[in-house]
Order: C-alpha cells, then structure tokens, then sequence
C-alpha cells in the first residue's frame, strides 16, 4: 500500500480473490519476498502488502486467476470522457506484446482511437536516462550502483536492502522521465496515462506529483480490454506515427540490457564495469551478492526483475520470451533504418533540463530472526532436526529448510507447505485411515453377526411367545400375569370365563384385559393375595376362595420380586376329566417346549424357572385337588 505525496492512501496493489482461489500455494512458493501469509485460521492465501514489491509473481503464477492487480480502467476512461487532452505513454516492449499486429503504426492509430489526443512512445525516455546512466558511470568515485529502472527491484532494495539504498541509481525510470517530456511539450494541466507491460509502475506512478505526474497506468492486458470494449481492431484503421519526440536506441529497453546498449556502455567483460542480471532467481541472488560482496565484485549491477520487460505480469497471450524478443530487435532495427538522428538530437537539447533526479526511502521488511532454539523446535516438528536430513528442496519456496523454519517462525508459513513433510503426513495419515477401515470392518461384521443372531433370538422369541400364548388360551385353568400396580400384563381366555359376563365385555374392548385394574375384577381377598406375593416374594399354593357363588382355588408365584406376579385359577366345579386332560396336556407342553417356555420368562421379565414353576404349579394344583375328590 501507497501513501501518495498529497497523503492519500492507495488501494492494495495486488488481492486474492477468495472465491476463486483453490488453495494451492503456488503463489506463496513463486514470491521472493514472502509476502503472501499462510495460516492454520484460514484457507486461503493472504498478502502482506507492506511487504510485498509488486514483482507479479503471483499473478502469473495463479491458474485459476484468483489474484488480480488494481485495475486503471475506470479511470483511463474517465479521462477519456473528460474535456481535458489526454496523452498515452507507450512503453517500447508493446511491440513485443501485439505480435498479432503486422505494424506498429496500427497500434498506435488503435490506442489514438481510444480517445488519445497524443501518443508519445516512453523510448525517448529511455534514451534521456540512458545518457544519465553513461554521465553516473563514466565519473567513477569508487561506488558502485544497482540500476534504478525496474521498480520492482528498487521496491525490493528499500524494503529487503535498506543498507543498500545508497547504491541505487539517484535515477528516475523512462516512465517519469517521459511524464516530465509530454508536461513541457503539452503543458502540465494534460492527463498522461502509461500503457506498459508491469504492475510495479502503478505504485510507482503514485510517487511522483507535479511535472513528473501520472495520472493513470494501463497494463497491456487493460488495453486489449479496452480495445474489445470499444471493438477496435486492426483492419478498420489506417496507419499511424508515434508524437515526437521520437526515441533512438531507446527501443530495445525491453530487454534486459537494452538501456546499456542504449547509453553505449561498455560491456566488455573483461573491460567493462557492468553485470545485467534479469529474472526472478538471478536478480534475488544478485541482491544477495551485492549486498555482501560488493566490494571483491567492483561492478555496477543493472537488473530487470522479469526477463526483460517484454515477459512483465501486465503481458498478455502467450509468454514466449524470444519470440518477443526477436519481434522487439525487429521493431527497433526497422525503425532506426529511416531514423532521423538530428531531429532526435535536438530534441534531447530541447529536453535536457526535464529533471531526472530522484531519492528512495528505506522501508525495512525483513522479518526479525527467531532463536536457534525455536528453529531447531520447527525443524524437529517437521523430521528435519538432523542436519543430514536438512534438504532444501525448495519445494516450499524457501532456500533452505531453515529459511522456511524462520518462516514458520514469523507466523507467515505453516508446516504443511513442506511437500516432504505433507507427503509423510499424508502416508502417515493412509495408514492410520487404513487401520481404522479395517477396524470398522471388523466392528461392521460383529455388528451384522450380532444383529444376525438378534433376528433370530427374537423369531425364536415370538415363536416361543406366540406358542405359548396358544397353549394358555387352550388350558382349562385361568392364568394372569400382573404388575406391581395389579394391572393385568397377561390373561388367557378361561381366567376372563372365570371373571363372567362383565371381564367378557371388558374382553371385547381390551383383548386379554392388558391394563385393567384386579382391583375392579375380583374381590379384595383374592386380590390381596397378589399384593402380599409382589411384596414378599413368597409364594401362595393351592388357595380355595369363592367368587360370586362360585369355588375356585387360586395359586398366585412371583415372577419378579417386586414386580410382577403370575396366578392360576381354577373352577373347582369343573369334572375330573377335563382336569385329567388338561394335567395331560401341560405335560407334553413342558416336555416337548421347555426351551419355549424359557423364552417366555425371558420376556416377562425373570428366567424360564419361575415360568416352568408356574406351570408345574398347575398340574401339582390340578393333581392335589384330584386326590381330594377320591377321598
């Protein structure tokens, strides 16, 4: 983030969209700055903006296209609209970037078509720092500088060389440098608008007021946006020339050594003073170098952080570096084929007191350095406390395992961005899933054989319940089961016969009487007995009583102390042989349904014993009573 000279804050260079990012780092492993924050609390990528140089890594980088760059449309086009004459500032690598369009004067009637007033090319520019940079290193005083051009790696200085400021070139960028040309040749109150290929210049851009001012900075991707907007193509248009003043050698500024070959200095390496170094890698560890050997190397340093400009992250289509490259070398050597030198030469007279002096402002972002003791603690938690272990696969996007520990440190990196540690993880985590699996598995089948074995208990159950159920129903004794309020659990038919015309209505409404009250149905002697079996425990054999005019003799067990008790009733004026039958009958049931009977204890809540009591209770009850009547 910005703060301009007018004191107003700048929107965020760059931002990640969340809804399109996926989560996959490769911006985090491509800026060479970690300026892009990974954290347990939240998904996505988030980035630092006061550490972060606009270099574009990350915008190239993100497939999904979730990071996305302040755009300058809705202002170019407000300028546009506006009544005060706007002027385009062309930086030369456009020629590397319309490559689809057979020549440059189509290009420049396209951007005219936009709404322009003027089109001046930034090589001019270019050739006016250029000559400062010859004046800087021809008066050699035993310093040695780093090349101020790629604002991307002056941002790079000021915040990860402070020491080091000193060193850049006092020298403003072709883009300032032509601000301050078109503002003497139009007047200051134009609007100028850069149209170029890096995302850095919108920062820098901000910089700078007054004669040197930029009102707006159009990446060549923006422009082609602004060129389908509005349907402008090459083939409606004539042809058209860039506003003087022209550029000279200036033209091959898109290349990494381009402004040297401009100014005419010397290169030779066994002679000259001067390393160019470009892209990403070289130019981190040619800061690196610099930084600590400056004074064994004893050259000046001239690095573009991208390969050349025609390959910056405001470059669109596809990156094919020496195919722009060739069509950039074209380009120039076309145009310098009808040159004319001595209208270029005094335009540089003309030009010259256009001021191209500038200073930097340190702005230190390097993180402060954790204890050993802590890095040695990440490095363990991570299986990479043995030296020998110590990778640096760079996987991560850090030099070292220990960079990347300070990292984690710092609170900017996580653990899981170490592909070792993620991959060991991982497996670790396979196996563990494995194990589980096999777990369940077994569980599901103990499951399925416990519910199998269920199933089968319960038919048996129900087969055994309902069989009973039918051998009660045909018994010529009356049987009831109630819980400890008397209210009736089970009863067959005889015990409802036993009861009379009213217990046969109940009979009708509640099938075996389930729920009713003993209390309503039989007289408190005999129901008393029930009470004094639930709460004794004891059991009452062979009782005669009589209910309504009628003799029966009633034996009353518990089932479940407290809980539940069962009864046998007979009618004693019922004849010997049915009473013969019937002893005959539960026999055979106890003989043949033993297993049957258990489960119907089970079911009523005690074990089969007290069921095969119970029923034994009737044929003793029935035998006792026959041995009184032949008496």
């Amino acid at each position: 983030m910005i703060i301009t000279p007018d004191g107003k804050r700048s929107e965020p260079l760059v931002r990640i969209e969340k809804e399109k990012c996926k989560v996959c780092f490769a911006c985090v492993r491509v800026c060479p700055v970690k300026a892009i924050q990974v954290t347990d609390k939240r998904d996505e990528p988030v980035i630092l903006h006061n550490r972060c140089i606009g270099c574009g890594s990350c915008v190239s980088a993100c497939a999904p296209s979730a990071i996305t760059y302040r755009s300058a449309i809705a202002d170019t086009i407000e300028i546009l609209e506006g009544e005060t004459k706007a002027v385009a500032i062309v930086a030369p690598s456009i020629s590397g970037e319309f490559t689809d369009i057979t020549d440059y004067r189509k290009f420049v009637q396209m951007i005219r078509q936009l709404g322009f007033d003027y089109v001046n090319t930034v090589s001019f520019g270019v050739d006016l720092v250029a000559a400062e940079h010859k004046r800087v290193f021809s008066d050699y005083k035993g310093k040695f500088y780093i090349t101020a051009n790629c604002p991307a790696v002056v941002s790079f200085v000021e915040k990860y060389y402070p020491e080091q400021i000193d060193n850049l070139m006092p020298i403003v960028s072709p883009m300032v440098a032509t601000a301050g040309v078109v503002r003497k040749k139009y007047g200051n109150s134009i609007k100028v608008i850069y149209i170029g290929p890096c995302i850095a210049s919108k920062d820098e851009a901000l910089l700078y007021q007054n004669g040197n001012r930029i009102d707006a900075v159009l990446t060549f991707k923006e422009l082609r946006e602004l060129f389908q907007r509005q349907n402008i193509n090459e083939a409606q248009l004539e042809y058209s020339e860039f506003d003087a003043p022209l550029g000279y050698k200036g033209s091959l500024f898109p290349i990494d050594n381009g402004i040297i070959q401009a100014a005419d200095i010397n290169e030779d390496i066994l002679t000259g003073k001067l390393i160019t170094a470009s892209g990403k890698m070289d130019v981190t560890e040619a800061l690196k170098e610099f930084s600590q050997y400056s004074a064994r190397i004893r050259c000046n340093f001239n690095l573009f952080y991208c390969s050349g400009c025609i390959m910056g992250p405001g470059t669109s289509g596809e990156r094919n570096q020496f195919l722009r490259h060739a069509v950039v070398v074209k380009y120039a050597s076309k145009r310098l084929q009808k040159f004319d030198k001595k209208a270029w030469e005094e335009a540089t007279l003309d030009f010259a007191q256009v001021p191209l002096e500038r200073s930097f402002r340190a702005d230190d972002q390097r993180l402060p350095k954790p204890s050993k003791k802590k890095v040695q603690e990440i490095l363990k938690s991570i299986g990479r406390e043995d030296v020998n272990e110590i990778l640096g696969c760079s996987a991560c996007g850090y030099e070292s395992c220990g960079d990347f520990a300070e990292t984690i440190a710092a609170g900017i990196a996580t653990p899981e961005m170490c592909s070792t540690f993620a991959l060991q993880n991982k497996q670790a985590n396979i196996l563990e899933l494995k194990k589980t699996n096999e777990e369940l598995a077994k569980t599901q089948r103990a499951l399925e054989i416990s519910e199998e074995k269920a199933r089968l208990e319960k038919e048996a159950a129900s087969e055994a319940s309902e069989i009973t159920h039918t051998m009660l129903q045909k018994l010529r004794a009356g049987v009831v089961i109630v819980d400890a309020n008397l209210k009736i659990i089970l009863s067959n038919q005889k015990f409802i016969e036993i009861l009379g015309a009213e217990a046969a209505e109940i009979n009708e409404v509640i099938p075996g009487l389930e729920g009713a009250d003993v209390k309503t149905l039989l007289p408190f002697s005999v129901y008393n007995l029930f009470n004094y079996v639930i709460h004794t425990d004891n059991e009452i054999i062979s009782r005669d009583a009589t209910y309504e005019e009628n003799k029966i003799n009633i034996s009353v067990f518990s089932i479940q102390k407290n809980k539940v008790a069962g009864a046998v009733l007979r009618d004693l004026d019922l004849p010997h042989v049915q009473r013969d039958e019937t002893i005959k009958r539960v026999t055979e049931v106890i003989d043949k349904n033993l297993e049957m009977v258990q489960k119907i204890g089970f079911l009523l809540g005690e074990g089969a014993s007290e069921t095969e009591k119970m029923l034994n209770s009737i044929i003793a009850s029935y035998k006792s009573n026959q041995g009184n009547a032949k008496k």
